[in-house]
């Protein structure tokens, strides 16, 4: 096992289930453009690529500029309904502080939005950063994005793990030469993360914590 000293985690679909918010507001945005609302597979297929882009893949290019104020929105308003913990994620990052360990959350969601969400949950006092959409010009597989979430947190990519859900974690990942571990809670499953090159895969939180000897 190598010796990781800091923890890069996704935020949805590794740490928190927000689907039903997130399906929520595009429903709503959707609708109030006079389409159709989409179902929860169909938005779950579309994130982790950033707000944009999941909204181009629904509603089409040409849309996303009415699209987006309307879902913000909404979203603003709503987004702290229907969000929790995934098993195993408060209990996962309380062992790495526990241990003087690094740990940080990195996402493609907005990140004013992920940091709220953060304290909401109550787990921003376990991570050492919340980085998301808007804090730099780049989103994740853009190495650009990552190395500054590695200068930030003063970190080494040589001791440093990405965990996340989906395939655009593992890019981002490798893009900066980090491992990547998985967690088959999200958008994908555990074959479709072996396929798209994950260093390991696993079912829950709690045998990620369990394979780094934290249980």
């Amino acid at each position: 096992m190598p010796a990781f000293h800091t923890f890069l985690f996704d935020l949805d679909g590794t740490l928190v289930d927000h689907f039903a918010a997130i399906h929520r507001s595009h429903s709503h945005a959707m609708t109030q453009l006079g389409l159709p609302a989409p179902t929860l597979a169909q938005v779950r297929a579309v994130v982790g690529g950033g707000l944009e882009n999941a909204i181009s893949r629904l509603a089409g290019p040409a849309l996303v500029a009415r699209a987006l104020p309307i879902y913000r929105e909404y979203w603003d308003r709503t987004m702290l309904e229907d969000v929790v913990l995934l098993p195993g994620a408060s209990e996962l990052l309380s062992a790495l502080k526990q241990r003087g360990l690094q740990s940080a959350i990195f996402t493609n969601k907005h990140g004013p939005s992920a940091r709220l969400i953060c304290a909401h949950l109550g787990i921003d006092r376990l991570v050492d950063g919340v980085f998301g959409a808007i804090d730099t010009p780049w989103l994740k597989p853009d190495r650009r994005f990552t190395d500054h979430v590695l200068a930030e947190l003063k970190a080494d990519a040589r001791t440093t793990l990405f965990i996340g859900d989906s395939p655009y974690d593992i890019q981002t990942a490798h893009n900066a030469g980090l491992p990547s571990w998985c967690v088959a809670t999200g958008t994908h499953t555990a074959d479709e993360l072996r396929t798209a090159g994950a260093e390991a895969v696993y079912d829950s939180l709690d045998e990620i914590a369990a394979a780094l000897a934290l249980k």
